[in-house]
Order: C-alpha cells, then sequence, then structure tokens
C-alpha cells in the first residue's frame, strides 16, 4: 500500500500533458489528488487482453491497413496483482500497421465496449512494447456526463516493454475538466475507458510498424463506496 501511494504522489507531482475534445482550459496540475487525505487508493486491474475479438483496430483507408490478434507471452518486470492467477494471464494484443506512405497520421485501437472503472480514477497505465518508433500514444476516456477526453501516455521511442502511465486530473470545480462524480445525478463515480490513439512520427510512418499491449490498470479511489453506511440509501433509481 506504501508502495502504490508513493507511485500517485511521484506521478502527481511530475507534472502532466492533457489534452481534450472539449474547448476548456489545461486544469491546474496542482489540483490533481488535492484531497489525498482522505483516499482509499486501490490498483485493479481493467483488462488483461485474454479474450478474442474483444479490441478493434482502426486505421485510414488512406493511409494504410491494419490487424490486431492475441498472441502468446507478457512482460517478465510485470508484477502481478494480489490474487491474480499467473495462468489467467498468458497472452498479449498485437497490432501490425502497414503504412501506405509517409505523412501525417493516427490508429486506434478501442474496446468493443466502454470498460467502466469504479470510484474516482487517479492513474492509468499499461504495458507497451514500442518497437523504438517514436509515435505517441493517448488513452481515450470518457468521464461521468459522457464527454469524450484523451490523455497523453507517453511516446513509444524504446525497445522492448514499458510501462506507460497517464495521470487523470482533478475536475478543478465538477463542472469543467474530467468529472467523475456528481451529487447532483447519482452517487456512483467512475469514468469509462475507451481506448487508445497513437499519433505516428510522419518520418517513421512507413513499411510495417508493430507494437503489442498488455495489462490494463488503474490506480482508483475507492473512499466514498468503501465508507458508504451500511443503512444509507442507494440514489440510483
Amino acid at each position: 500500500m506504501k508502495k502504490l501511494v508513493a507511485l500517485v504522489s511521484m506521478l502527481l507531482c511530475a507534472g502532466l500533458m492533457f489534452a481534450q475534445t472539449s474547448s476548456l482550459s489545461e486544469p491546474n496540475p496542482e489540483n490533481v489528488g488535492r484531497d489525498s487525505a482522505m483516499q482509499a487508493l486501490r490498483e485493479i486491474s481493467v483488462d488483461k487482453f485474454e479474450r478474442e475479438g474483444s479490441w478493434n483496430v482502426h486505421i485510414s483507408a488512406d493511409y494504410g491497413t491494419i490487424a490486431g490478434r492475441l498472441f502468446q507471452g507478457s512482460p517478465a518486470m510485470k508484477d502481478p496483482l494480489e490474487g491474480d492467477d499467473p495462468a489467467d494471464d498468458t497472452q498479449v494484443y498485437g497490432v501490425r500497421v502497414d503504412f501506405f506512405r509517409r505523412g501525417v497520421n493516427s490508429f486506434y485501437i478501442t474496446s468493443g465496449r466502454p470498460l467502466p472503472v469504479e470510484g474516482t480514477t487517479k492513474i492509468i497505465s499499461m504495458w507497451v512494447c514500442g518497437r523504438n518508433q517514436s509515435h505517441d500514444m493517448w488513452v481515450l476516456v470518457q468521464d461521468y456526463f459522457g464527454h469524450n477526453f484523451e490523455l497523453y501516455m507517453g511516446n513509444l521511442g524504446f525497445s522492448g516493454w514499458k510501462k506507460l502511465t497517464a495521470v487523470v486530473p482533478a475536475s478543478p470545480d465538477g463542472e469543467h475538466g474530467i468529472v467523475q462524480s456528481s451529487a447532483y445525478y447519482g452517487d456512483k463515480p467512475g469514468l469509462k475507458i475507451i481506448g487508445f490513439r497513437v499519433d505516428c512520427n510522419p518520418m517513421q510512418a512507413r513499411g510495417s510498424y508493430y507494437m503489442y499491449l498488455d495489462d490494463l490498470r488503474v490506480v482508483t479511489d475507492l473512499y466514498d463506496l468503501e465508507n458508504r453506511d451500511e443503512d444509507d440509501m442507494n440514489d440510483n433509481w
């Protein structure tokens, strides 16, 4: 638990790059996790990329072709979550892109259905094998009100496996930015992970490109859910 809190504190203090589809100014990074005195942080698994057909890939037909499939394997440096059975985590998701020509383009890796996360998400992480090509990766999320946002995960200019992370900034006022809960519209906080976008380096978007994904996790704050009185009513009717 101490390691988990230390990881969250380190990432929150390191700063973040934040972009979104709405026309809002960037939230102040100092607001991220400012309520840390009352948190119940838990690291949970969202998807281990073990189910065939649960992820889709897409690229514009003008730029190239793309395919995705499961492969046997796993990052050697990955730490299993407490209670996980290694026999249930034996595959990774591979993506192959064949570019028609160099240029400014992107491709998408999306879940067959949005992946809901309970609580207030602080960090999104995933193991990625980037094949040392300097493309940029973003995670696509949907907040409590169904607004779409994108969070920067990192550059893929590395060899082998690497754990990429994105910090989810707190809404400054409960109305702007990524809102994960609202006292006016129910009592169950959370957001949804839609998928990922890779923005290609135009000088390296040529030939064939391979990348692999595994173990999508989040660090989420379950304080409100775990500390709710047993006799309290649920505002979900």
